[in-house]
């Protein structure tokens, strides 16, 4: 065995609340461009409209990311999951969930219309698509959150 790694301290990593801010508030304006991204991909050019897009993008990116991981952040944090890849995977699920359920109808417990199987099979996997490239979106905006929020104590 290798004494020199097993006497290696593990990496440490804390935050303040101000970091933490800084983190909620770089977290919305990034969701705020993906928002105007998109709405600019689907032929918006007037910059009035652009402005707004990112401006109500920033602002419930920032409630949803306040709102949906917040508080399950915190439980990761207090049992000392703090590394990126825990912000990264936490931010990937959170949002598969949300969309996927969004485009299922509440995961097929809300009224849906009449539908046969190939047809609901093709919107669970329409879903799952649409939705994981949107968790890699947000597990990146996740990482960029957690580098300025976190930093290594020894």
């Amino acid at each position: 065995m290798n004494d020199h790694a097993m006497r290696a301290p593990a990496p440490h990593y804390d935050t303040t609340l101000d970091r933490a801010g800084f983190a909620l508030a770089l977290g919305g304006a990034l969701g705020g461009l993906v928002v105007l991204l998109l709405v600019f991909a689907a032929g918006q050019r007037d910059v009035t409209s652009l402005a707004a897009a990112w401006m109500l993008g920033t602002i419930f990116s920032a409630l949803g990311i306040a709102g949906a991981g917040g508080p399950l952040w915190l439980v990761l944090h207090l049992a000392g999951y703090r590394r990126a890849w825990h912000a990264a995977t936490l931010g990937a699920l959170i949002s598969l969930v949300l969309f996927v359920g969004a485009q299922t109808y509440g995961f097929g417990f809300l009224a849906a219309p009449a539908s046969d199987l190939r047809t609901a099979l093709f919107r669970w996997i329409s879903a799952l698509g649409t939705s994981a490239l949107l968790a890699m979106v947000a597990a990146a905006i996740a990482l960029a959150m957690w580098r300025v929020a976190y930093r290594r104590v020894m």
